[in-house]
């Protein structure tokens, strides 16, 4: 299994760049262009106080951001092409040097509308002229108490030349510098990569499994105190700016960043904490039906049925894709064939990309998506996720001014799951084979495993740890591991055997280094069940809040915008919906495995 170099790679698999910027020379252009206009900005400071030089301020200043983003968009997406091309290394640090740039050169901006009252802030959000930035004056009018001085504001905006290290420095190591072993998987030398590590584990031979784990966890434990470092820096930096900005905690201080109450972020836990029984049950069923004693950390991902994987070709996987999502209309379907036949999608693994999948996007051009396609049913799901993404960037940005379009994380991951819960029902009411249903059900548990309970785990992970930090306690290599080993046992029980290079897996969690992210993919999923199955059931009336929801972006709070969808996170309603699924779908597994 040869990774393949990019330039090997067919065209029809890699994304096309040019449609954001036409190539490097008119990046360049662009960049040099912008270096001259941002100080253009700073001739505004002392002048906000007067409404019309307010509103030709806001839009000079979204004007030049919508050219910055392409540029830094185009900068990191050619960077993660191969994360080893010097060229673009040095092109995704110019980006990071002109964001930083234009962020001091407004720093003045936010304190100077902020010497108006609470009452004055609200009062500018009802005027027509400034309806498209209404809700960026609710929200400063709320977190007037957390913007500093204009000095202060400048000091902090400097610092972005560096806080920003900690992250980069840890994707350059786990993407380029991370060395594994070779390993031997039925008598051929393996070079293992993460995207190989995805597909061993659910290889038949339970050898090959620990290979692979051992192999994979093996480089980060070699690399713990170098991680560790990175990532209690990290946190720190986290809680440097919680203090200085007059927030209880860092959580609420991140999530305040998203308008989201950090209530949510502790029911979430209480909720999962409530329901991990079932999660326990279910890692026992695997155990009973896989015949495995004991049941490793390394057995999770093996398919409960054999020979039901959907591994097909990343082609018949989009198609699919297309077909489990007609629910969502005629557009939506529009939109999904352009993606395909335009190339936003960058397709294949190869030397030195990026790992894993995400969407990028940015305004005044359709969305990109990473994938590094295998022929695995994770693989399948992930187009489809990953469009979710897209589509949501789609229609947002083509209904809302700059100033509204980009939407808050706490509702970033609902499309995307929307996306892949429709698609497990699809399949599961296409087919009538016992074993493929058996598949699917065992599929659909685990993607709440992995996306409501595992996220859950980390979410807490990541709240014990920023806690420790804002109580002055030591952080070492082995004191979080011993913090993320015990959350492993509470979360998945007693019927797997804890091996102990499990310890390790918070050290190659990339989200880690995005504070209080993690959480989000589990209330997310929590709310697309709710709106996925009123899809099914309703269909039109459904999907017409469902697409109000998609094209809302960040025009108002993120919890207000999941109420378009029918949705409100702030009761436990959802919570019970998404519980109450996973009991019904495991009790629907357990009676398959049950029949004669």
């Amino acid at each position: 299994m040869k990774i393949p170099e990019r330039k090997n790679i067919k065209e029809k698999y890699k994304w096309n760049l040019l449609d954001m910027v036409n190539g490097d020379d008119e990046w360049d252009a662009k960049y040099e262009k912008i270096q001259q206009e941002i100080p253009s900005l700073s001739e505004y400071k002392g002048k906000l106080g007067d409404d019309k030089t307010l509103l030709e301020y806001l839009k000079r200043n979204d004007e030049i951001f919508i050219e910055l983003l392409k540029l830094y968009c185009y900068a990191s997406m050619s960077n993660h092409q191969d994360l080893r091309v010097k060229k673009y290394q040095e092109m995704i640090a110019k980006a990071h040097s002109i964001v930083v740039m234009i962020s001091t050169a407004v720093a003045f901006a936010e304190p100077e509308i902020c010497t108006r009252s609470e009452e004055e802030l609200i009062a500018l959000s009802k005027k027509p002229e400034f309806s498209a930035y209404s809700y960026k004056f609710e929200r400063l009018a709320k977190d007037k108490k957390h913007v500093l001085s204009e000095k202060e504001e400048a000091i902090l905006a400097e610092t972005g030349s560096f806080v920003g290290k900690f992250s980069e420095c840890f994707q350059m190591f786990d993407g380029a510098d991370i060395k594994f072993d070779n390993i031997v998987i039925d008598g051929k030398e393996t070079e293992m990569s993460h995207g190989t590590y995805s597909v061993l584990l659910q290889n038949p031979n339970p050898e090959n499994r620990q290979k692979a784990f051992e192999c994979m966890y093996a480089a980060y434990k070699n690399h713990i105190n170098t991680i560790t470092a990175l990532y209690t820096g990290s946190v720190l930096k986290d809680c440097f700016f919680t203090k200085v900005r007059g927030f209880s905690s860092a959580l609420e201080g991140a999530l305040s960043a998203t308008d989201v109450d950090a209530k949510a972020y502790k029911n979430l836990i209480k909720a999962v904490d409530n329901n991990n029984k079932y999660m326990h049950k279910y890692v026992a069923l695997r155990k009973k039906v896989l015949g495995l004693e004991p049941l490793n950390m390394w057995d999770l991902h093996l398919p409960l049925v054999e020979g039901a994987e959907i591994s097909v070709s990343y082609e018949k996987a989009f198609e699919i894709v297309k077909k489990a999502l007609q629910p969502l209309g005629e557009e939506y379907n529009g939109l999904l064939e352009r993606a395909f036949n335009e190339r936003w999608i960058d397709v294949v693994e190869s030397k030195g990309k990026r790992t894993g999948a995400y969407c990028m996007s940015t305004y005044g051009c359709h969305p990109y998506v990473m994938l590094n396609y295998q022929k695995t049913t994770h693989d399948v799901f992930a187009i489809a996720h990953e469009l979710g993404h897209a589509m949501h960037s789609y229609f947002s940005n083509e209904n809302q001014p700059f100033a509204k379009a980009d939407y808050e994380i706490f509702v970033a991951e609902i499309a995307s799951t929307v996306n892949e819960v429709l698609m497990l029902k699809y399949l599961l009411k296409e087919t009538k084979d016992v074993e493929m249903r058996k598949f699917l059900l065992s599929y659909y548990l685990d993607m709440f495993r992995t996306t409501l309970f595992r996220q859950t785990m980390f979410a807490e992970f990541e709240l014990k740890i920023h806690n420790l930090a804002e109580e002055n306690q030591p952080m070492s290599a082995e004191g979080l591991s011993d913090i993320y080993y015990a959350l492993n046992k509470k979360y998945y029980g007693r019927a797997v055997k804890h091996n102990e290079l499990i310890r390790y897996e918070w050290a190659r969690i990339p989200h880690f280094y995005n504070a209080f992210y993690v959480y989000q993919y589990a209330t997310g999923i929590t709310a697309a069940v709710s709106i996925a199955n009123s899809i099914l059931k309703d269909g039109d009336k459904a999907f017409y809040g469902y697409k109000k929801f998609l094209s809302a972006g960040g025009s108002m709070p993120p919890i207000e915008i999941l109420k378009l969808a029918g949705v409100d996170l702030t009761t436990e309603q959802p919570f019970n919906v998404a519980m109450r699924e996973f009991r019904e779908t495991l009790n629907s597994l357990t009676e398959l495995f049950e029949e004669k």
